[in-house]
């Protein structure tokens, strides 16, 4: 696989910043989105316009988490110049169910990153009593108007600069894998004035939380959605995804939880997308196709990772590196999800600040999303299909006789079938992390025509028909 020239992060960011005027605070998104009803691959706006959505995402865009108590928050309006300064128009916004995150604890050692607090949370911290971690006992009666109102300010400046943004209503990753993730959950007994107990069979993990194992906790994780999603009903920029990563057992509850979101919004002004997402460990992707979620993430399982498949519109894919490699991910797997019909979005360090360091080669994937949903805009996607088997290189995007997406990993030469189309098209080859373009000649349909690209470097070849027959 060929390498990408990288940019360091520190002048990226100083780049983002630069551009910020040019990246406008003001381009509204239009939704809410919904399947699309012709291509099921993407989600369409208000005008029914297909969407391809992309972008980076990193763990403390939606609470804060950081060494302080309480943590500071992250400069949200210098994340999204940085988002659009990369052209992207989708993030993922993570939430987190404990008050602690020891990343020292963490299985994989790029991603130890120190001792962080998590705040704020769902619930109002009042007691009496003192929680485990020090703190006043959560009181599962009443809601904390701190939390809602932080995802509206976001999700409020996220729209006013043309993101989409989901919401993560559950976290069930710390539960399963982080020491101390029960001791500092709400739902511990010893953390909440009603004395509420998650913990049903007495491990030490708290993963029943995430079954509908006791009545109680399932009572209140319900006042909770119809609180939540009630409050944010209002922007057109939102996405739900269920829970992160949570385990294969809590199938049943994420189907639930899907139901409830779906049937709250019934009554309400708009309906927004809701999604599932990999359930660790060894969930299967079926259980994500199965459900009534609108949009999955899947794992690397069918070939998501390096040979990604075309569903055909089964759902509206977000193919996601965090649950594909973690931290990993390169512009070819951009490219190559693309051109298979899946949306690209990329778990990010950022700053290094959270989990995980700062990785400059992941400059390559963060522009390559930009490029792919620059050129997704200059074609009728809508009415584009993947259709490997038009070009040697197995990736083509294309709306038949009318413009094709190609992906050549390895550049070279290729050949592309365009026997079933005619008239003429402008060809022009464009590098698919900096987007730099140079011409590749006028072609015409009717024949398979062969194509030599500048160099052996990854490469995408554009087509666009110039005339009618």
């Amino acid at each position: 696989m060929k390498q990408f020239a990288n940019v360091s992060h520190t002048v990226m960011l100083l780049t983002a910043l630069l551009l910020a005027p040019l990246a406008s605070l003001h381009a509204q998104t239009n939704g809410p989105l919904r399947v699309h009803p012709v291509n099921p691959r993407y989600f369409a706006d208000a005008s029914g316009k297909a969407i391809l959505l992309t972008g980076s995402h990193t763990w403390n865009n939606l609470v804060d988490i950081g060494p302080d108590d309480p943590p500071q928050p992250i400069d949200f309006d210098a994340y999204l110049l940085w988002l659009k300064a990369h052209g992207h128009n989708f993030t993922r916004g993570w939430t987190w169910e404990p008050t602690r995150w020891d990343t020292t604890a963490m299985r994989n050692e790029a991603w130890r990153n120190g001792n962080h607090h998590v705040s704020p949370h769902p619930w109002l911290r009042t007691g009496p009593g003192q929680a485990l971690d020090g703190n006043a006992k959560f009181d599962l009666e009443q809601h904390n108007p701190e939390y809602l109102n932080q995802l509206r300010a976001r999700l409020a400046r996220a729209r006013e600069a043309g993101v989409y943004m989901s919401v993560m209503l559950f976290e069930g990753y710390g539960v399963q894998f982080q020491p101390d993730a029960w001791p500092n959950h709400p739902l511990n007994a010893a953390n909440n004035v009603q004395e509420v107990n998650g913990d049903k069979n007495g491990d030490g993990k708290g993963v029943e939380i995430h079954q509908a194992a006791r009545k109680r906790v399932t009572k209140y994780q319900k006042e909770y959605l119809r609180w939540l999603v009630t409050g944010l009903n209002e922007f057109d920029n939102l996405l739900y995804e269920v829970s992160n990563e949570t385990h294969p057992d809590s199938t049943d509850w994420q189907y639930e939880v899907i139901r409830i979101v779906k049937e709250v919004e019934g009554s309400l002004p708009q309906q927004h997308p809701v999604g599932m997402t990999y359930q660790n460990r060894r969930g299967k992707n079926q259980t994500l196709f199965d459900s009534p979620a609108d949009w999955v993430s899947p794992n690397s399982e069918g070939g998501f990772r390096d040979d990604p498949p075309d569903l055909k519109g089964t759902k509206v894919v977000l193919s996601d590196t965090d649950h594909l490699w973690g931290i990993g991910g390169d512009a070819t797997w951009v490219w190559k999800s693309f051109t298979r019909g899946s949306n690209p979005i990329f778990m990010d360090t950022f700053e290094g600040k959270v989990l995980g360091k700062v990785r400059p080669q992941d400059d390559g994937p963060r522009r390559a999303m930009g490029q792919a949903l620059r050129l997704s805009r200059m074609i009728d996607l809508a009415k584009s299909t993947p259709q490997h088997e038009l070009a040697s290189t197995g990736y083509c995007l294309a709306e038949s006789g009318v413009s094709y997406i190609v992906f050549a990993p390895e550049g070279g030469k290729l050949t592309l079938d365009l026997s079933a189309a005619s008239g003429e098209f402008t060809a022009e080859w464009i590098d698919p992390v900096a987007g730099t373009r140079s011409p590749a000649g006028q072609v015409v349909g009717g024949v398979r025509q062969s194509f030599s690209a500048p160099s052996d470097a990854a490469v995408v070849l554009f087509l666009k028909r110039s005339s009618q027959p």
